[in-house]
C-alpha cells in the first residue's frame, strides 16, 4: 500500500499538521527547500480564487518571517525534477508574490484521488472554498472517481444532504451562479431558485430587494405557483413584468425589480457600489437632457 493511503487511512489532519509542525529552530520539522520554478499547480485544486488583500498580506507576512508551514507537494508524473503543490497553494502563490526563491515542502507520493481528497477537505475544513468550488470538488469525486454521495459526505465529515444540496447548485444558470460566486446570493438564496424556470429573473429581484434566504424561498414558491395559474392572464402580466425587468437589467447593467400592484408600485435598482449609482445617475442624467 502506498505511503499516501497509509497517511490518510491515520486521518488528513495527521499529514496536515505533520507538513506544518515548526520545530524549535523555527524550521519546519521533515521539510526540504523545493525551488518556486520546480512547483506546479494542481489542475483539480477545487479552490480557483484567491482574493488578492489576504495575497498581499501574506505575502508581506512572509517578507517579514519566511514560510512557518511548509506546502505539502508530490512528484509530477513523468518529471524527475518537477513537483505539484497538494496543500498550501496559497503560500506558495504568496512566496512567488514575496520574492522568495524557494518555499519548504514536505514530498508525498500520492495518487490523483488521494490528491484530490486533500485538496478538498483541507479547503473544505478552513472555509477555503465558495459553495460553487466545493460542489465542483464533489462532482469531480463522484464523476471522475466514481464515489458515491455516502463516501464523499464520510470523506469530507459532512452530511449527505449537505452533499446532495451542494451539489444541486450545479444546476443553476450560468448567471445565477455568477451572483453566487461573486456574492451577492447566498448557497441558501441559490439553492431556493434551483430547477426554477425564472432562476435568473427572480435572482435579480432576490439581490434589487436585499431579500433573506426565508423570503426569497416564499418569493420562488409564490412565483412558481403564478407561472401555471388557471386563467392565461396572470401568466402573460408576470411574463410581461419579468421580461421588462431583464429589458431593463440589460440596459442598466444592474438587477432590476419591479414590485406592481394593481398598476401603482415600485421599481428597484440594486448597484454594489458608489461607482456604479454614479454611473447610473450619469445615464438618467444624460437621458433626461
Amino acid at each position: 500500500m502506498a505511503e499516501g493511503r497509509r497517511g490518510l487511512g491515520r486521518g488528513l489532519s495527521a499529514l496536515l499538521d505533520e507538513a506544518e509542525t515548526v520545530g524549535a529552530s523555527g524550521r519546519p520539522v521533515g521539510a526540504r527547500e523545493i525551488p518556486i520554478e520546480f512547483l506546479r499547480r494542481n489542475p483539480d485544486q477545487p479552490r480557483r480564487s484567491f482574493a488578492e488583500p489576504e495575497l498581499d498580506e501574506l505575502a508581506q507576512s512572509i517578507r517579514e518571517k519566511g514560510v512557518l508551514q511548509p506546502i505539502l507537494v508530490r512528484p509530477m508524473p513523468g518529471e524527475s525534477a518537477e513537483y505539484q503543490v497538494v496543500a498550501g497553494e496559497r503560500r506558495w502563490r504568496a512566496a512567488q508574490r514575496a520574492g522568495l526563491h524557494s518555499v519548504p515542502a514536505i514530498v508525498r507520493d500520492l495518487g490523483d484521488l488521494e490528491v484530490l481528497e486533500i485538496a478538498l477537505i483541507e479547503n473544505i475544513q478552513r472555509a477555503d472554498l465558495g459553495p460553487l468550488e466545493e460542489a465542483r470538488g464533489y462532482a469531480t469525486m463522484i464523476d471522475r472517481f466514481s464515489r458515491t454521495q455516502d463516501s464523499v459526505a464520510a470523506m469530507v465529515s459532512k452530511s449527505r444532504s449537505h452533499v446532495a444540496n451542494t451539489l444541486r447548485l450545479l444546476r443553476l444558470p450560468p448567471a445565477v451562479q455568477e451572483h453566487l460566486e461573486a456574492g451577492r446570493l447566498t448557497s441558501g438564496h441559490a439553492r431556493a431558485l434551483v430547477d426554477h424556470t425564472a432562476a435568473e429573473t427572480l435572482a435579480a429581484r432576490i439581490i434589487a430587494l436585499g431579500l433573506s434566504v426565508r423570503q426569497a424561498e416564499v418569493l420562488a414558491r409564490r412565483d412558481a405557483k403564478t407561472a401555471t395559474p388557471r386563467s392565461g392572464r396572470g401568466r402573460a402580466a408576470d411574463a410581461d413584468t419579468r421580461a421588462l425587468e431583464n429589458d431593463l437589467s440589460e440596459v442598466l447593467g444592474l438587477a432590476v425589480a419591479i414590485l406592481d400592484k394593481g398598476g401603482t408600485g415600485e421599481l428597484r435598482v440594486h448597484y454594489q457600489n458608489l461607482e456604479q449609482l454614479d454611473d447610473l445617475c450619469r445615464r438618467l442624467t444624460q437621458s433626461g437632457a
